[in-house]
């Protein structure tokens, strides 16, 4: 039997041998046999109640135990996430590690990003500038095309003036060197066509002539409008002066030359194509004319700046205004025509 039965009965054995030795009434047993019942009940539950409780310790022993083994296991996991947290913990330092290269990374891109975001705005800047200059250009183009027929136009008279020039030049090719060079006398030095058609003077009046003009070896004697250059070559030969012949028509300075050359007088004698009122006439002595009135009267300016006592002698024709101080005429044997000489010395008697 267990210990608390023992106990129990114990109880029971004390309760019925004290009611057994008193001396008491049925009544006074009675209640103190139910006392005793009563008692002998709570003892049951009491038992009863011990028994649930010595349960549960039993129950609470063998959780303990499951506890502890259950404490040994996660003793034992703790030490794994030791050692996991430990390995976690270098891992967190890589980490660390790789995040701040990452970070730096990341900046560097941010950069990067922020350098390419304000080179596509100056990009787009520039994409606007150019939309408006293309803008711009379309407009002029427009323009200029508008004018398109115009230019047309334009491009057709050049063409036209460009083929007109090529006729000139043309032309121009087919010209003679003589040619050219008398355009290009005309253009440069005045050298134009002749103002009178070459008459030469009989050979008998100009001996006539220069005697009127009392010519000495001392003279400068000028011919204007020298022809074949007779005067000239005449008066270096007869008196042994100098002389110089001008006349515009290249064909009058080219037999000018040949006939110095004949006469052996190019010492004395030079021929020049130049225009005759273009001329400084002050350093002559003695000035021979074959000319037309109106051509005479032209040249009084310059005739009028010959040194005083210079002579000035016409064939045929007088000079108007000019009071001549001698005229003499004179029947040639060359031509059997008269012929006159008007005679004039500087300076120059005008007529009032």
């Amino acid at each position: 039997m267990r210990k608390n039965e023992l106990t129990n009965l114990a109880v029971v054995f004390v309760c019925f041998s004290l009611l057994a030795g008193c001396d008491h009434s049925a009544e006074e047993k009675d209640r103190a046999l139910a006392e005793v019942q009563k008692l002998r009940n709570e003892l049951v539950k009491a038992q009863t109640a011990l028994e649930e409780i010595q349960d549960e310790a039993d129950k609470l022993r063998a959780n303990l135990t499951l506890t502890s083994e259950e404490l040994e296991v996660a003793q034992a996991e703790r030490d794994e996430l030791k050692e996991s947290l430990a390995v976690t913990s270098e891992e967190l330092e890589d980490s660390k590690s790789e995040l701040a290269t990452t970070m730096q990374a990341y900046d560097e891109l941010y950069e990067q990003a922020y350098e390419l975001v304000t080179e596509c705005d100056a990009a787009i800047a520039w994409a606007n500038e150019v939309q408006a200059t293309i803008v711009e250009l379309s407009n002029q183009l427009r323009e200029k095309t508008s004018r398109l027929p115009e230019l047309e136009q334009w491009s057709m008279e050049l063409q036209a003036t460009v083929e007109d020039l090529e006729v000139q030049i043309e032309e121009i090719n087919r010209r003679s060197i003589e040619q050219l060079t008398e355009e290009l006398n005309r253009e440069f030095w005045g050298i134009h066509e002749p103002d009178v058609v070459f008459v030469p003077t009989p050979q008998d009046v100009v001996n006539k002539m220069l005697e009127m003009a009392k010519v000495t070896k001392d003279d400068l004697v000028y011919d204007l409008g020298c022809g074949d250059g007779r005067i000239v070559v005449t008066a270096a030969k007869r008196f042994g002066c100098r002389a110089i012949g001008y006349d515009i028509d290249s064909e009058r300075v080219k037999e000018s030359l040949e006939n110095v050359e004949i006469n052996d007088v190019g010492h004395l004698v030079r021929i020049e194509q130049k225009d005759i009122f273009t001329l400084d006439l002050s350093k002559a002595n003695v000035i021979t004319l074959y000319l037309l009135p109106s051509l005479n009267v032209e040249l009084i300016p310059q005739l009028e700046k010959l040194k005083p006592g210079s002579r000035i002698v016409s064939h045929d024709f007088d000079m108007e205004g000019v009071q001549p101080d001698k005229v003499v005429k004179i029947n040639s044997n060359e031509d059997d025509n008269e012929h006159q000489i008007y005679l004039w010395t500087s300076p120059l008697k005008k007529i009032q």
